[in-house]
């Protein structure tokens, strides 16, 4: 049970599901266990589980490509593997918050089992363009206040008041927080 980690893939009931949020629970009486939200890779169905630490749990290993993004569109987002130039789409559905950090002709890890895609591996951290940014208020410094920006994939993320439009900044992949500038 210590082994779980957000994105991990595991079999269970004989299909594959990632685990979105886990949580360790230890109650102050009785043994500790798990609490976590799983998606089923399939069908996209998020769902509660609890996992104690008797349950048998099976890892599915997964095989990693780079592929880059050549565009989106209404059908899903197109990937291009680098060796092969064989061509696949994902839907939004099957990328989730991903989508939020893919830009065009970005080079990104995607996950396949058994030769299927089944979704992306992000960095930790990507550089993006700001296209919106409301200007700073004087005044307004002294609590280090943020404001909304809108990034270049449509993305919103509270930055910090003195980020302006047209600057690149760092965001965490994981949270969506902004980490500094690019």
């Amino acid at each position: 049970m210590n082994e779980l980690k957000r994105g991990m893939c595991i079999k269970l009931d004989g299909k594959l599901v990632r685990i979105v949020e886990f949580q360790h629970v230890k109650p102050g009486k009785g043994a500790a266990f798990t609490r976590t939200k799983i998606k089923h890779v399939s069908t996209g169905r998020v769902v509660e589980k609890t996992f104690r630490a008797s349950d048998n749990i099976e890892q599915v290993n997964l095989q990693t490509k780079d592929m880059q993004l050549l565009y989106s569109d209404p059908d899903g987002y197109h990937f291009m593997d680098q060796e092969s130039f064989e061509q696949i789409t994902l839907d939004a559905a099957t990328l989730g918050d991903a989508v939020n950090y893919l830009k065009d002709e970005d080079t990104i890890k995607v996950e396949t089992q058994e030769g299927k895609p089944i979704g992306v591996e992000l960095p930790s951290a990507v550089v993006l363009q700001v296209t919106e940014a409301p200007p700073a208020v004087k005044g307004n410094t002294a609590t280090g206040a943020t404001k909304t920006a809108v990034l270049e994939t449509g993305f919103n993320v509270q930055v910090p008041l003195f980020i302006e439009q047209g600057e690149k900044v760092k965001i965490d992949t994981r949270s969506g927080a902004f980490l500094s500038r690019g």
